[in-house]
């Protein structure tokens, strides 16, 4: 499949990949059987750079809002945004790289249930 990811494409992985943000038992087996047909390495850059960013904060909430699923709609909208914010702004990439290494570790174990599939 390469590096490129239609937008259909891309939009299918990160609502796949959205569902180890929600506020219920996950399937992370579920996760990795929908994610199996891309790139393990476009998987892990999309996890971090984009889902991560838009969702962890669900997980940090005392009553997190998102019990099922994040509407795909939504995710696609809000990560989209960030992305233009990080293109338009060297203070905000700069912001958001150091934000991304901290959710790599924060978040490595939830990024290992989805590779090993649960």
């Amino acid at each position: 499949m390469g590096n490129f990811l239609s937008p259909a494409d891309r939009s299918l992985m990160r609502q796949a990949l959205s569902d180890a943000f929600v506020d219920n038992d996950v399937d992370y087996a579920n996760i990795a059987k929908r994610v199996s047909s891309f790139e393990p390495e476009v998987l892990e850059q999309i996890f971090f750079s984009e889902v991560a960013p838009v969702c962890h904060s669900n997980l940090e909430t005392p009553v997190p809002p998102i019990w099922t699923a994040f509407d795909g709609q939504w995710l696609d909208m809000e990560i989209d945004k960030m992305l233009k914010g990080r293109e338009q702004s060297y203070v905000l990439r700069q912001k958001d790289r150091l934000f991304v290494t901290y959710l790599k570790w924060r978040y490595s174990d939830l990024w290992q249930l989805i590779t090993r599939g649960g």
